[in-house]
């Protein structure tokens, strides 16, 4: 399939990181060969990654696949498929969130983006959130963790 990163980061952004995940982003593409970009697409953070791996796959002209994780099926994606089809290579909604409490859901989809993903964007800039416990998770399974604004 391809070498794989994913990004989590807090639903708000606290200062301008748009030039930072720009260099990651390149970076992880051109030197570490990255192909498979997973997004939850949620929040600020997730809007800014989604717009620079966007950007990237189309400056680069490489074969880039930029794939939304949902947790579950939603009204919004039902309503907007042009948006969906336009921004997103791919929308996968992980079997183990179909089988689970719709609270749990979004826990778990962030653990499945990281057990497929060799490198992690961090956009986490407080010791609490989902956003702090993926990141943990990351940390715990030896991922590679890229943090946007430490780095």
């Amino acid at each position: 399939m391809g070498i794989a990163c994913c990004g989590f980061g807090h639903r708000d952004l606290y200062r301008d990181i748009k030039n930072e995940m720009q260099l990651i982003v390149e970076y992880l593409v051109e030197k570490k060969g990255v192909t498979i970009f997973y997004t939850g697409g949620m929040g600020d953070f997730d809007d800014l990654f989604i717009k620079v791996v966007k950007q990237c796959k189309i400056k680069k002209e490489k074969e880039i696949h930029l794939i939304l994780v949902m947790p579950y099926l939603t009204k919004e994606m039902q309503h907007n498929k042009e948006y969906y089809k336009e921004w997103f290579d791919e929308i996968i909604i992980p079997e183990i969130c179909s089988t689970t409490y719709y609270k749990q859901a979004i826990p778990l989809r962030n653990r499945w983006m990281i057990e497929q993903s060799e490198f992690v964007v961090s956009g986490v800039y407080r010791d609490f959130g989902g956003a702090y416990s993926a990141l943990q998770y990351a940390e715990r399974k030896g991922k590679e963790i890229i943090d946007v604004y430490n780095n």
